[in-house]
């Protein structure tokens, strides 16, 4: 009788390797991104049978925002101080920055990237301009005079994902394509002011009435409703609506200079200044509002897509 084969044992096989898989998580429009994208795409090019397709994760600024502040609660100490706009991960485990991962590329795995910073600009913009195709964001460009002196350009990134309706009627505004409303109102920022500039605090106007800030009116008629409030007030540059309570948007809007979070879920944030398309960054408002208690100074915006945004402001 033939004798029964026995297996052999489990413990004397070798434990089968864990796959690596990387993540990046990051700022969309950083250049750092997309050079942690490309380390953890030539990783699983070069080694497929040991990493695993990685797992990449563009988010918008608000969000990158967020997911930072949440990443330094759960690691604490580890990255406090952490300020990059990427965070790499080997099997959910941080290893760094888009530099770390090309260090540990290249160290462990023998994997040198050659491509120029000059390249990794123009894949940026590229990769960031499918991205807002993808995300229907559209942009406002706001010139900006102080006595009809240019000073410099204002651009902002409006959420029309997350607030289409909001979006809409800003974007009407600053056309005028909506003409007048039925209380005869012309439905146009063109020739309203900044009436209120409060210094490290917000900018204020919109008043399309009278432009004593105590007026406006939206595109869908007086007043239209809060539509959400996802967009936090947690840094300098963002575009959200003035309000009179609940439910009481209009025309005026306002630019915070500064965190505040206390704005959070009463008024409607819908916008961002780009911080990377525009470096002045508000920086004309802290520089020339310290005169504002002095004598009123007038500001003049203009330019949005393929209409014309003019708005005098005089600062209180």
């Amino acid at each position: 009788m033939a004798s029964t084969q026995q297996s052999a044992p489990c413990s004397s096989q070798s434990p089968p390797e864990q796959p690596l898989q990387v993540k990046v998580v990051g700022l969309f429009k950083s250049s750092s991104f997309q050079i942690a994208k490309s380390a953890a795409e030539n990783l699983k090019s070069n080694y497929p049978s040991t990493f695993e397709d990685p797992i990449i994760i563009p988010v918008q600024e608000f969000a990158w925002d967020q997911y930072l502040q949440e990443k330094k609660r759960e690691l604490k100490n580890e990255i406090w101080e952490y300020s990059a706009y990427v965070m790499c991960f080997i099997n959910d485990q941080l290893l760094g920055n888009a530099l770390d991962l090309q260090k540990w590329a290249h160290k462990v795995w023998n994997i040198v990237d050659f491509k120029s910073p000059a390249l990794y600009e123009a894949l940026t913009m590229d990769y960031s301009a499918k991205f807002l195709r993808d995300t229907k964001h559209d942009f406002v460009f706001l010139d900006i005079s102080i006595d009809f002196y240019p000073i410099g350009r204002l651009i902002f990134e409006l959420y029309c994902d997350t607030c289409p309706k909001t979006c809409k009627n800003f974007q009407v505004l600053c056309t005028g394509k909506a003409g007048f409303s039925q209380s005869g109102i012309r439905l146009h920022y063109t020739g309203s002011i900044f009436h209120r500039v409060v210094r490290n605090g917000w900018v204020q106007g919109g008043d399309i009435v009278a432009g004593k800030g105590n007026g406006g009116e939206s595109i869908y008629g007086p007043t239209f409703e809060d539509e959400n409030f996802s967009i936090p007030h947690n840094k300098r540059g963002v575009l959200g609506m003035v309000n009179k309570g609940h439910h009481s948007n209009g025309s005026q809007f306002y630019i915070t200079l500064q965190p505040t979070p206390y704005l959070d879920r009463k008024y409607v944030a819908f916008g961002l200044l780009d911080p990377i398309l525009d470096p002045q960054n508000l920086e004309m408002w802290d520089r020339d509002c310290m005169y504002c208690q002095l004598s009123p100074r007038r500001f003049l915006l203009s330019h949005l897509g393929t209409g014309y945004l003019g708005i005098t402001a005089r600062c209180k």
